[in-house]
């Protein structure tokens, strides 16, 4: 715990380009080379780590702090995010009266949180405050016109962001629809502006699903000598397929090796807030060629917390583009096989050259289910059918490799 005299007297080595000293529950105080002493809150939410600024020392006191930090975790306890509280609130300041685009695009905002990841709801926000509010933000919604709108599009055309420009549509266009919703316009403008944007054609995850190619590259990734989390990553994502942020953030905790079982966290999945922070873990059984890869990774990377940890620190996984450069470095570039890609290809050949079911395909994707009645199933629905198909797949895959010119075989279907 840290005491005034401690605050007061605090000062960084000269080695170092901050000292940090910790008070508690998330508290710290950062002490720069330049004498500077800043507050900071430290809380994770949606599995995201975050950090509050709080003011500086000593025009904010240890008491101060506290008592910031104190109220900032009971917004937290009540399922809402305090640095985003705070950036909006500091966007409602500049128009707190009337139904301005700025005004009700927040209150939109607000509302979508549940439904989405804290990433998306940060990124949406970001994206407003760049691209639409400097030039819509002021107006009474009721007053624009599509023309606006429009204009404000093509500066961002102009810069060459064709996707950006594509999505501050689809923002503009569930803002009108709310505003018509809640009596603050009478229709959706937007859909004035079909057809007078450069057409996006949206991002493609290139996947390789003819057999003797997909061989070809299996050859390529057991012949890669890279590192050797890189190298277990790449031969573990064409066997699991599944999403890269959730193979490279794996942990050993995660894995159970007698049980040949990979139980992902609801919190590292692909969900919006409500079912990361209350939903079920995804589960992955692992073929006999995936306990084989882990076992040997384990002992190079088994001391540590991540199954695929990053060279410059043993705490953070490999990065995204690991895979990506490793798979270039092959001569598989982005246009021809993508590490998300690896799911296209599964999905593909499980469904076309194995015949497996397309509800126990989709259940191992992660991707929603329902039965007949439109209910979701849980999280245990087809285990067997999931164990054997994935069995099955890592074999196919092993024939593959060698060089078999494999014969289609028919997968049970899942009753």
């Amino acid at each position: 715990m840290l005491t005034d005299p401690k605050c007061k007297n605090a000062s960084c080595p000269e080695t170092a380009k901050r000292l940090r000293l910790v008070d508690g529950g998330g508290l710290y105080l950062e002490v720069g080379a330049n004498g500077s002493k800043r507050w900071f809150w430290k809380y994770r939410i949606g599995g995201l780590e975050k950090r509050m600024a709080l003011g500086s020392y000593p025009a904010v006191s240890l008491k101060a702090a506290r008592e910031a930090r104190d109220t900032a975790k009971k917004l937290k306890g009540e399922g809402r995010d305090p640095v985003l509280d705070r950036q909006v609130a500091k966007l409602r300041a500049v128009n707190p009266e009337g139904d301005t685009f700025q005004s009700v695009a927040l209150e939109w905002h607000k509302r979508q949180l549940a439904k989405w990841s804290v990433g998306h709801g940060e990124r949406t926000l970001r994206q407003m405050e760049r691209d639409l509010f400097p030039w819509l933000g002021k107006r009474f919604i009721a007053d624009i016109a599509p023309t606006e709108i429009l204009a404000t599009l093509r500066k961002i055309e102009d810069r060459g962001a064709i996707e950006t420009a594509d999505r501050a549509l689809m923002i503009c266009r569930q803002v009108w629809r709310y505003s018509v919703a809640t009596g603050r316009a009478d229709r959706d403008i937007t859909a004035d502006l079909k057809g007078a944007l450069t057409p996006y054609q949206g991002k493609h995850h290139a996947a390789i699903t003819d057999p003797a190619q997909l061989g070809v590259l299996l050859r390529a990734i057991a012949a890669y000598k890279g590192s050797p989390a890189v190298r277990a990553a790449l031969q573990l994502a064409p066997i699991l397929f599944q999403r890269p942020g959730e193979l490279r953030g794996a942990a050993w905790a995660e894995i159970d090796l007698a049980k040949a079982l990979w139980t992902i966290p609801p919190l590292r999945m692909k969900r919006g807030l409500e079912g990361k922070e209350n939903g079920d873990p995804h589960l992955v059984p692992l073929p006999a060629q995936a306990i084989a890869i882990l076992r040997e990774l384990h002992t190079i990377t088994g001391h540590g917390a991540m199954v695929f940890p990053g060279e410059r620190s043993h705490e953070r996984p490999i990065s995204d583009n690991s895979v990506r450069t490793a798979l270039i470095s092959m001569g598989y570039t982005p246009e021809i096989q993508t590490w998300h890609g690896f799911r296209a290809t599964a999905r593909t050949m499980l469904a076309e050259r194995l015949e497996c079911d397309t509800n126990v395909i989709e259940a191992q994707l992660a991707h929603a289910v329902k039965d007949a009645n439109g209910r979701a199933y849980n999280r245990t629905q087809y285990m067997e059918q999931r164990r054997r198909m994935m069995q099955q797949w890592a074999d196919y895959l092993d024939k593959l490799r060698m060089g078999a010119d494999v014969i289609v075989g028919q997968f049970g279907k899942a009753a």
